[in-house]
């Protein structure tokens, strides 16, 4: 007598693919996926990623399907993306299901422009984005969204509505405070301003909010990471020897305030002639890489020296909505999508639930998409 092993299911074959495809073990890619209809295994497939890829799933979805060879096809395979609120040590901000900190040591490394970049680069991945710009001595994300202008209003004079443009939702003390008066305030002071502008802002339903930190590691941004429910982090840094001495501190700093740091984005990694394509390491070469190497966090991205990245945040006309198709849109991309899945697999889901998510408000003003 014989006896058959029993098939393995098409769900185990679909996670197997996925774990070679993103390089992880099938134990981690296995709770993505199940079947569409539980009580009819011949519906599908539905896997739910944790992160989001939106403008890679046509061509992971091809893949599986190839590989399967003919067990599922496009209409059984389904893909879907549910970004998961991760657990913080502080009570989380209402409708936000995670704060990211974007931070550098020093001033001058394009950590304002990454912010901006990113934020939309995670809106082109499937996200739901929005930005809060922390430079209380600086603040430049209004004019990266070509506002500067605006003001949030409030319905009620205790809540702001968010403005909103090219589909980001965003709050700034640059909204606020005319350009020509600067901030003169001491380090509380401008903490709890920042504290006001986060917890006093209608946010709609956000997968993430970016953070665009001030520059340094001193009073502000220490409060902020004690007393905001930040998520994680990513440090910006240029690949020069200064500038990496400065990011070590902001690294340091995350870590005593126990903030997990998702990565490093090297910016202004390099410069490409246009004419003939070399490269010049103007400010070193992988300097970043050999700090995210010795602190063992991945490199998220390294961004070049290009001078459409100025002039698009400059004029108010952001580079991923205006130029989606450009390499360089295409880096900022790979970095968020890096950042999402690194999110995803090291920060775990938040115990308490998502009671904190209670659904968009009405009445964001601003541009319209």
């Amino acid at each position: 007598m014989f006896f058959s092993r029993k098939a393995e299911p098409v769900t185990h074959k679909v996670a197997a693919i996925l774990a070679t495809y993103f390089s992880l073990d099938v134990e981690d890619t296995l709770p993505w996926c199940a079947f569409s209809q539980p009580e009819n295994e011949d519906a599908g497939v539905t896997v739910t990623l944790p992160f989001c890829i939106a403008t890679q799933l046509p061509v992971l979805k091809e893949e599986v399907i190839k590989q399967l060879k003919g067990k599922l096809d496009d209409a059984t395979l389904t893909f879907k993306q549910h970004i998961a609120s991760g657990e913080t040590e502080v009570a989380p901000v209402t409708n936000i299901k995670n704060i990211i900190a974007v931070a550098s040591g020093k001033g001058g490394v394009g950590k304002s422009t990454t912010s901006i970049n990113l934020a939309f680069a995670l809106m082109q991945e499937g996200a739901k984005v929005g930005i809060l710009d922390a430079d209380i001595y600086g603040p430049s994300v209004p004019i990266m969204l070509g506002n500067p202008d605006a003001h949030p209003v409030s319905e009620d004079n205790k809540h702001m509505q968010p403005l909103k443009a090219h589909g980001l939702v965003a709050n700034s003390i640059g909204y606020l405070v005319p350009q020509e008066d600067a901030a003169v305030w001491r380090g509380p002071m401008a903490s709890r301003a920042l504290k006001q502008l986060l917890d006093e802002t209608l946010w709609p339903v956000l997968d993430y909010l970016i953070v665009d930190m001030p520059p340094g590691t001193g009073d502000i941004q220490l409060t902020m990471a004690q007393q905001v429910p930040l998520t994680a982090s990513i440090v910006v840094t240029t690949p020069q020897d200064l500038a990496l001495a400065d990011a070590q501190k902001g690294i340091s700093m995350f870590e005593k305030v126990n903030v997990p740091v998702l990565g490093l984005i090297e910016n202004m990694s390099y410069y490409q002639c246009r004419a003939c394509g070399t490269k010049d390491y103007v400010f070193a070469k992988d300097g970043g890489k050999a700090l995210a190497e010795r602190h063992g966090l991945p490199l998220l991205g390294q961004l070049p020296l290009d001078i459409h990245i100025r002039e698009h945040g400059d004029a108010g006309t952001p580079l991923l909505v205006e130029t989606p198709d450009s390499p360089l849109s295409e880096s900022y991309r790979e970095a968020a999508r890096a950042l999402s899945m690194q999110l995803a697999l090291s920060v775990a889901p938040r115990k308490g639930g998502v009671s904190h998510i209670k659904g968009d408000p009405i009445g964001i003003v601003g541009k319209s998409d």
